[in-house]
């Protein structure tokens, strides 16, 4: 028995080492995290957060991050980039988890038809039918008050 215990524990130590891993750098953060990492050609990323859609004010005025669906496309453009540059699609994605703050202007609940829309302008033209699973939860809060959108993503080349 213990021999076959053995046998087992180096076998599974094998295949776990055989993974083919890929760490993808976090380019112009200084935080301690991967933009992704892609396992034998599933691609797991990070949460992805808005870019600024007005840069002038300041960064704690709702203003300076634009309203849902503002935020919900420059994060489907940022994430449509990132996956380009590491080979995959938006086609690719096979889960999203969208991550939604309430918004004052809707009476402190998710603006969730701001982020359809959106979704529906990338999910409709850029995947070619090739939907994803996903899950789209109301939050407290992300990184930065005003900020309402964050999203991260799973991709596999694989398709059947």
């Amino acid at each position: 028995m213990k021999k076959l215990y053995f046998i087992c524990v180096v076998f599974l130590a094998g295949s776990v080492n055989a993974a083919d891993v890929t760490r993808y750098p976090n380019e112009g953060s200084s935080l301690p995290i991967a933009s992704a990492v892609e396992v034998d050609g599933i691609l797991y990323h990070s949460g992805v957060i808005p870019s600024a859609a007005n840069p002038e004010l300041e960064r704690s005025e709702q203003a300076y991050w634009g309203d849902t669906e503002a935020q919900a496309r420059s994060v489907f453009s940022k994430i449509e980039v990132s996956l380009i540059a590491k080979g995959f699609t938006m086609g690719d994605i096979v889960k999203l988890t969208v991550f939604l703050v309430g918004d004052p202007n809707a009476g402190g609940r998710m603006d969730f038809q701001g982020f359809m829309s959106a979704y529906t302008d990338y999910f409709g033209a850029h995947t070619n039918g090739l939907l994803p699973a996903r899950s789209v939860v109301e939050v407290a809060g992300l990184v930065f008050p005003g900020m309402f959108v964050e999203i991260e993503i799973m991709a596999s080349h694989s398709e059947k």
